[in-house]
């Protein structure tokens, strides 16, 4: 190993990603007598991602049985992304986004189709999305709603709305997307005030997070029992598990995923799909 690098006081060693690679082509490897964080100072920082290898990890606790994950290399997500089968209108509209400010907060296509697809198995005919962006994710859905199926699209950026209501139209599911400018807390307050609680069945979230606690209690009242909520970017670009990140975003993320590991109302599964989702479903 060459020279080291001190950061935080852990010691890393030099990395220099190869074209194959990235900056996050990285892994730790558990050296011998480790001990848990917070109780050893230095470790070594390897990548496995060499030529075709995919990089693999394996949790630091041996009583997981050092099963070994794969993480994604570039050339492995644009694999992923090759095997994702995603509508020419999707498409359009993704192209469109990428053109504009803030298109990092659209969906992957693989997140979009994950989504379009819990729909299908749930047989979902009324559906809420929160944070609706250029409409990529909500035009997924709607794209397999039922013909009278609806979705209750909630955005507060009248542009970006008018740009996902132009792609509904022009794939044709206007009609099953009832877009609602305005803030996503006064929404689902007055759908739960004209009677609409537990009668949804299924929600994506995926807007202001520190207002994620909130949004869940509303949507709780809104979906029915066996319905799904998914919340997005749980993951929060790595930051959630590093303790050295402190923001207020990245707080809020972290106290929102504890309770819900806490919370008896639902079953969940945390899956590291685009920035990280936790499905829910409601007991």
């Amino acid at each position: 190993m060459t020279a080291s690098v001190i950061h935080a006081g852990w010691m890393f060693p030099p990395f220099v990603p190869n074209r194959l690679c990235c900056i996050h082509c990285t892994t730790f490897v558990k050296p011998p007598n480790f001990r848990p964080f917070g109780q050893q100072k230095s470790a070594p920082l390897t990548t496995s991602c060499l030529g075709h290898k995919a990089l693999t990890t394996a949790a630091s606790d041996h009583n997981y049985g050092n099963k070994q994950v794969i993480s994604l290399t570039p050339r492995m997500y644009d694999y992923l992304l090759a095997n994702v089968r995603e509508p020419p209108i999707l498409r359009e509209l993704r192209e469109e986004t990428a053109t504009m400010r803030g298109s990092q907060m659209q969906v992957s296509p693989d997140q979009a189709q994950l989504l379009a697809m819990l729909v299908q198995i749930l047989g979902a005919k009324r559906c809420i999305e929160v944070g609706v962006y250029t409409g990529y994710s909500s035009l997924a859905v709607a794209l397999v709603l039922p013909n009278s199926g609806i979705l209750v699209a909630c955005e507060r950026d009248k542009n970006s709305l008018e740009v996902a209501k132009k792609y509904y139209d022009r794939a044709g599911v206007s009609h099953k997307v009832d877009a609602r400018h305005g803030l996503a807390v006064d929404t689902l307050n007055s759908m739960i005030e004209n009677g609409e609680g537990c009668s949804y069945d299924f929600a994506f979230v995926d807007a202001e997070k520190r207002m994620y606690r909130e949004y869940f209690e509303l949507l709780l009242k809104l979906v029915r029992p066996g319905g799904v909520i998914v919340i997005d970017n749980v993951l929060w670009h790595g930051k959630v598990a590093d303790p050295l990140v402190d923001d207020q975003k990245t707080k809020s993320i972290r106290s929102f995923n504890k309770a819900l590991m806490d919370d008896v109302r639902v079953s969940i599964s945390m899956v590291p799909v685009g920035d990280g989702m936790t499905i829910c479903r409601k007991r």
